[in-house]
């Protein structure tokens, strides 16, 4: 159960100030140990997606406060109801909790018992591999063998599963998350059931919340594969439509390492759905995304240039004008996963997108008024018109090229 010197916690405790914490607890009686993300994540040597460090400690909250007083510590209340306090420790909030026991659950919240237990605390977590507890000095505690799990990729709950996720229908998602972060064997079967068992609760949970967890989910390494699993057992059927591009999304999430570009989520869930405008932002509705990243979503159903314009230096520059770096070099991406193609001169094209400069269009409406029109209806349509026309040269239309065009126009609408 307890491994001495197990980690390195240089790659924990960033601010030596985190230390003082841990004496000040020590000096009144308690324990404190790092729990959760942080133990996990530096077992499975890679970097933590949690990035704020979760502490437990036997001490009650009111034991905490009193002994950070003492200490001239300042703490804050965070869920004191729930048993957490935060810590101010430099600039940082740490968010401390005392050891629980579930009284009760609804799914969403629980009524706790505060306990000096410590493996009475770890059987209420979620997963053998988030119940794995480290002192300051690189001693950890494994109540349920989670060091052994995350070493064979394996992803189980802790006891029952049903009542596992009975205790917080988010558990669900959780369980999915983590088995396409660190999974190496097929998945579990009771915890598969579970979940399917178990998965109309998710509708409880509030969309924020869900969409938070499927991020994390399309990010991780093995997201195809525990999508596939996900939508063929109908886990977010009142939520999501159907999905088919597997295949897709695979191309574009090797397509990306492989060049070792910036992934990105939106641009992942765009080609797993390829969705037309309505279904777009309707999607963008449902999961409640920002405001830019509905947009951006929506621009990419509407917009579909030839894929065959990317490829040439005249065809990019055009696009550029047209709809703007950011836009080009995720559309030209998306185009390359649906269609399931990549140019041999992909980081080139991506190059140029990125630094090729973007024309200017030389006239304003006051040169159309000084070519003799005044009617303000007239001069949009001649500048859109003209402007066109520059596009198809490739840019090549000087300015006073433009305003001889734009007087025989004049002329011939007089």
């Amino acid at each position: 159960m307890m491994r001495d010197n197990y980690l390195d916690m240089n790659k924990i405790i960033t601010d030596s100030k985190i230390l003082f914490l841990f004496d000040t607890v020590e000096s009144h009686g308690g324990v404190l140990r790092f729990v959760g993300g942080a133990v996990r994540d530096t077992l499975a040597g890679v970097q933590s997606q949690d990035l704020d460090l979760d502490l437990a400690t036997d001490l009650s909250p009111e034991e905490l406060v009193d002994a950070c007083e003492e200490s001239g510590l300042k703490t804050v209340p965070i869920g004191i109801k729930f048993g957490t306090v935060g810590v101010v420790v430099g600039k940082k909030v740490l968010e401390v909790t005392s050891l629980r026991k579930d009284v009760s659950t609804d799914g969403r919240h629980a009524v706790v018992e505060f306990t000096s237990d410590w493996n009475e605390d770890a059987s209420r977590r979620d997963l053998t591999i988030n119940a794995v507890y480290a002192d300051e000095k690189g001693n950890v505690f494994d109540y349920y063998n989670g060091i052994d799990d995350l070493e064979k990729g394996v992803i189980r709950f802790i006891g029952n599963p049903n009542q596992r996720i009975q205790e917080d229908y988010l558990r669900i998602l959780r369980f999915f998350r983590f088995y396409a972060l660190f999974s190496k064997t097929p998945m579990d079967k009771k915890a598969l059931k579970a979940c399917v068992d178990n998965k109309e609760q998710l509708k409880t949970l509030s969309v924020e919340r869900i969409r938070d967890e499927l991020q994390k989910i399309i990010m991780a390494p093995k997201a195809v594969e525990t999508l596939k699993i996900m939508f063929k057992n109908n886990i977010l059927d009142f939520l999501l439509p159907d999905a088919k591009n597997f295949d897709q999304l695979d191309f574009l999430i090797n397509l990306v390492n492989k060049h070792h570009l910036q992934a990105s989520a939106l641009r992942r869930w765009f080609v797993l759905f390829a969705p037309e405008e309505r279904l777009a932002e309707n999607l963008a509705m449902r999961l409640k995304i920002s405001k830019k990243d509905r947009e951006l979503f929506v621009h990419w159903a509407v917009n579909n240039p030839p894929f065959d314009d990317f490829l040439s230096m005249n065809g990019i520059r055009g696009l550029l004008y047209r709809y703007g770096r950011d836009f080009c070099y995720n559309k030209f991406l998306i185009q390359c996963a649906l269609l399931k193609k990549e140019p041999e001169n992909l980081d080139l094209i991506l190059s140029r997108i990125q630094n090729m400069e973007i024309p200017i269009f030389p006239l304003k409406g006051k040169n159309i008024i000084e070519a003799g029109i005044s009617d303000n209806r007239q001069i949009g349509h001649i500048l859109d018109a003209l402007e066109e026309e520059w596009i198809l040269s490739n840019f090549s239309l000087s300015f006073d090229d433009l305003m001889l065009k734009a007087k025989d126009i004049v002329r011939g609408v007089a």
